[in-house]
């Protein structure tokens, strides 16, 4: 048994032991009296009866340790051609100024505050301010449509609402003002108070006894001291997509989320405190929140804030740009953001123009890594490539490849092993564990480790229907995979996309590897469609990469041949589309549930989170060439 295997054991055998060690490298203002609370199973809360303030611990701590001179934050806009850096001394100075105009707006303790902001700093002293004084804060991703804030701002009520006069996504501008004054004005609740960052490429328009601006409040609030609060209260709610269309407010606690963030910094990303590591996230989404705010500078490194895009702002070396230039040792990024990458330079000339001798890993995360781009970018960078595997409602890994504890043979297509703490099952419809390759349900052993979620915001109901219902004394991913005889974990795809041809599960995952093998091809979709003899059939999209001149009719017809020859005739794989782009989210996740909702002409409405709606317009084209979406 390696070491890796030895502490996963220990944190499964001694769960509380484990959690109370790691623990210790957090400050507490009164220690926790139980570390792990299971009198309401299956509710379980970490760090019962402890008290400490996640703003302190972010920065109060760094300073008085040691810190101050050191860079916490560097922003870096490659769209308003502007960096500023900020060391912990001037974050805390201005956290604690802002925090005390909060709280002179009567702003206390369990009290709810959305943030509408862009990448820029100012979105994190915010976040920080408000897990000062206790208040609850809810990230809402900048330029979400008025009616989906307004949503938001009934589930949580918001005392104050703080946002930014605009935001830019690469040339373009978006005007944010109007967009939340529509969205109150749809909503039930009104906040108090609606603070306002005025930038210099649109000036929003202030309404006078309920718009304050940002400058003004900041300059005149006292320093705010940080008040204490229980491990068990929350620090935020960030919410999620939900199937109903309602969505999920996700509660994330002060005391376990400051734990395993910790933990994570040294043992999953092997950072040392004063490194660089560059989320390359937004503020909006749980990336931002764990690994641009809280865990890097919880830990003591410098995280980068990037506001722009992997290619295009103003070319495929953005990347490489922001790494050589801030000296990034660890980058955590979606698949899809090298899926573009590659797309548009696929021989990496744009590497050649900079040192990134600094770097020392690349983890991937957000959606599926398929192998052929992970072993594109081993290649191309000659670092580690970690494709690691969690969700919004963990907060931090499930399963990862644990660099700080020993590094483990990369496999392509797989996260590596559960993270310890973690203890994942693979599931039949009968709740019985499949065997070693075989497909079903992921699913979690409760109690699940500190730092997940605790609860839905006024939602315990549903929390328990949506997570714990279906398979009881486990939390259910959503996600479907495999086992392999090593413990290797496979995610193939979400449970809703293995489809079944004729009888036979088979995952859409599996079938997209094949197709981003194909030489010529950048990223792709698989998704099942209705089919009235064999109850669904998959039907592939496929973006090519640039200067691939091939017939889109040649590439198709190979891709249909290598299915046929690696997963077998039984996968009945025989239609697809070559696109310009695939339909994501803001965060690049592809929504192929979307798409198969067109190509079905089931009801549907586009996702909030949605990239560019007009991409829609086109896969729909698509599918009518295909014999699809007849009516939609």
């Amino acid at each position: 048994m390696g070491l890796f295997d030895e502490v996963q054991a220990r944190s499964l055998s001694e769960p509380e032991k484990f959690w109370a060690e790691a623990a210790e490298n957090i400050d507490w203002i009164k220690p926790c009296e139980k570390v792990l609370d299971d009198s309401d199973a299956p509710f379980y809360r970490w760090f019962q009866g402890g008290v400490l303030n996640s703003c302190y611990n972010a920065l109060d701590r760094q300073v008085a340790g040691g810190r101050g001179n050191q860079i916490a934050l560097i922003y870096d806009s490659p769209v308003t051609d502007s960096k500023e850096k900020i060391t912990y001394s001037q974050l805390l100075a201005r956290v604690e100024k802002f925090a005390g105009a909060l709280d002179g707006l009567n702003v206390q303790k369990g009290d709810r505050v959305i943030i509408y902001m862009p990448m820029i700093l100012e979105a994190a002293v915010a976040m920080l301010a408000c897990a000062r004084i206790g208040a609850v804060h809810s990230v809402v991703f900048g330029g979400f449509a008025a009616n989906e804030l307004a949503t938001r701002i009934d589930d949580c009520q918001p005392k104050v609402i703080i946002t930014a006069s605009c935001g830019i996504e690469v040339s373009k501008v978006i005007p944010y003002k109007p967009l939340l004054d529509q969205a109150i004005e749809l909503s039930s609740h009104k906040p108090s108070y609606c603070i306002v960052w005025q930038r210099p490429q649109v000036e929003a328009s202030m309404i006078d006894g309920r718009d304050l601006d940002w400058v003004e409040v900041e300059s005149q609030g006292p320093v705010k001291d940080c008040v204490p609060v229980a491990a068990t209260d929350p620090l935020y709610i960030l919410y999620t997509s939900g199937t109903t269309g309602q969505p999920k407010g996700i509660v994330r606690d002060n005391g376990g989320h400051a734990v395993a963030l910790y933990w994570s910094m040294k043992n999953i990303y092997n950072v040392s405190p004063g490194d660089v590591f560059w989320g390359a996230s937004d503020v909006g989404w749980v990336v931002g929140h764990s690994y641009i705010v809280y865990g890097p500078l919880m830990y003591g490194a410098t995280s980068v804030m990037y506001e722009g895009k992997p290619v295009g702002t103003p070319d495929p070396g953005a990347f490489w740009r922001v790494i050589s230039e801030h000296k990034v040792s660890v980058l955590f990024t979606a698949p899809t953001a090298f899926r573009a990458i590659r797309q548009q330079d696929p021989d990496a000339t744009y590497l050649d123009k900079y040192d990134l001798s600094c770097f020392k890993t690349l983890f991937l995360a957000g959606e599926r890594c398929d192998p052929d781009t992970l072993n594109w970018a081993l290649e191309k960078l000659k670092v580690p490539v970690i494709d690691h595997w969690w969700q919004t409602e963990t907060g931090w890994p499930i399963a990862s490849n644990c660099l700080g504890i020993e590094q483990l043979p990369i496999v392509a297509g797989s996260p590596a092993k559960c993270v310890p703490g973690w203890d994942v099952r693979i599931l039949d419809s009968e709740h019985k564990e499949v065997g070693a390759g075989d497909i079903g349900a992921i699913v979690c052993t409760l109690p699940l480790p500190p730092g997940t979620f605790s609860t839905l915001w006024n939602a315990p109901e549903r929390h328990h229907e949506a997570y714990l219902s279906t398979f009881p004394g486990y939390y259910e991913t959503g996600d479907a995979g495999y086992k392999d005889e090593n413990g290797y974990i496979f995610v193939m795809s979400r449970t809703d996309d293995i489809i079944n041809v004729a009888g036979h599960r088979l995952s859409t995952g599996a079938m997209e590897e094949v197709l981003a093998a194909h030489d010529d091809v950048s990223e792709c979709a698989v998704i099942g469609v209705a089919d009235k003899l064999k109850g669904q059939l998959p039907l592939g999209f496929m973006v090519l990469k640039a200067g691939a001149n091939r017939s889109h009719d040649e590439v198709i017809g190979e891709v249909v041949q290598k299915v046929r020859k690696e997963i077998g005739p039984v996968a009945a794989f025989k239609l697809a589309a070559v696109v310009d782009r695939l339909p994501k989210t803001r965060s690049g996740k592809i929504l192929r549930a979307t798409m198969r909702k067109i190509a079905d002409c089931e009801e549907h409405k586009v996702p909030a989170t949605i990239d560019d709606p007009a991409i829609l317009d086109e896969i729909t084209i698509a599918l009518k060439g295909l014999g699809y979406a007849a009516s939609a």
